[in-house]
């Protein structure tokens, strides 16, 4: 049996119709709905076909060298955002562009020739980002690098992917996640009052729900009434079932989670639907319906820029420094309160939706206190509901 060509070695194949062998070099991928650029030439026998592929196999690679030549990183790195990403969400897509655009295609390593480009100079470049970027950023760059060079690199631009000689430097320290007092969050609480995110404040402190989730819920996942005479009695819930990620999954499997609802969440949330009946009407035929409990004044899913800005104006209502204080600060806020209440890791661990308590301490381990002995309840003895007093808390 014939030994099959190695990808990039061309082919030759028997054309009955025009009852010639045809030779073939293919120079690249196909381009939109065009077919693949290539080479061809014909003979009337399989060895003059041969001599010929040989031919169009030296024309195609010297015309992958006059190319290459002048093909510069910040060339390959643009051709792998046309046609490398088409598999990644949209949002993906515009985070790492906006990175490439930032610190890859400025900086004198976009303008470098590609076949010049030396390890010791990605080097350097990381190491200058080290001073100002995260470890995380720096590993995204990296990465960008990387794989545009490897697409340049199954194309013929160049012979050898550098980068993957480097390794990611460590930068500097991300700023780390902290949680509000109760004193604090009483404040942040009674300055969301008149905002439009209240609701959106109120849940987030008062279940850890993430901020992707939140984004996500439907009124179809909150059950606002319970059934109190039921045996056992059922309580107002919510079904943390669904994220704003690619396909609406949640973050793990265990992310998925029914939990209680305290009071004042409830009261939040009767009153939030209140108002976006309201803002419903007023919108007419531009409401988009897709059930969202948080929305844009359409009806349209939040942006995460719009929760951080609103927010940031709610926490400087507060009497706190906005700089300081991002959206999902209100979870880790949510651990720190609950473990000071005694609640056992182990069902703060389940209440977030960790895959185990080993990440609630890996990750929350600043708001963990000593003692360690669930949700709702404990949040309606931190925060009473208003205009109940006493009769509402829960023994």
């Amino acid at each position: 049996m014939p030994q099959r060509r190695s990808q990039g070695d061309g082919g030759i194949h028997w054309d009955a119709s025009k009852k010639r062998y045809i030779a073939v070099v293919y120079l690249g991928p196909p381009v939109g709905n065009a077919k693949r650029p290539r080479l061809t030439a014909s003979a009337t026998t399989k060895t003059e076909a041969k001599e010929k592929l040989k031919e169009k196999l030296k024309q195609a690679q010297d015309r992958a060298a006059l190319a290459a030549k002048d093909y510069t990183v910040k060339e390959a790195v643009n051709d792998w955002f046309d046609f490398g990403l088409h598999k990644r969400h949209p949002r993906t897509v515009k985070n790492l562009r906006s990175l490439a655009n930032k610190h890859v295609i400025p900086h004198a390593i976009g303008t470098q020739r590609l076949q010049e480009l030396s390890a010791d100079e990605v080097d350097e470049w990381l190491g200058e980002k080290a001073k100002s970027l995260s470890t995380d950023t720096l590993r995204r760059l990296h990465s960008i690098l990387r794989r545009s060079i490897t697409r340049a690199q199954a194309r013929e631009k160049v012979h050898r992917n550098v980068v993957m000689l480097c390794e990611i430097p460590n930068g500097v320290g991300g700023r780390p996640s902290k949680s509000l007092t109760v004193g604090q969050a009483q404040a942040l609480l009674e300055a969301a009052a008149a905002s439009p995110l209240h609701a959106y404040i109120v849940v987030s402190i008062q279940t850890g729900a993430r901020t992707e989730e939140l984004r996500a819920l439907t009124w179809a996942n909150l059950d606002l009434d319970g059934r109190p005479n039921a045996e056992p009695p059922v309580p107002p819930s919510i079904r943390v079932w669904r994220s704003v990620r690619e396909g609406g999954d949640t973050k793990t499997f265990k992310s998925r989670r029914t939990l209680e609802l305290a009071v004042r969440c409830v009261d939040a949330l009767k009153a939030h639907r209140e108002r976006q009946d309201v803002r419903r009407q007023a919108a007419g035929s531009r409401w988009q319906h897709h059930d969202l409990v948080f929305a844009t004044e359409i009806g349209t899913e939040l942006d995460a820029a719009n929760v951080r800005r609103a927010f940031r104006k709610v926490v400087r209502e507060a009497g706190l420094d906005p700089t300081k204080w991002t959206p999902r600060e209100l979870r880790h806020s949510f651990v720190s309160l609950l473990s000071s209440k005694g609640v056992r890791i182990e069902d703060i661990s389940r209440l977030v939706g960790h895959a185990s308590t080993t990440v609630t301490e890996k990750v929350y381990r600043h708001e963990l206190r000593p003692v360690l002995t669930e949700g709702a309840t404990k949040m309606d003895e931190i925060f009473p509901s208003q205009g109940d007093g006493e009769a509402n808390e829960k023994p």
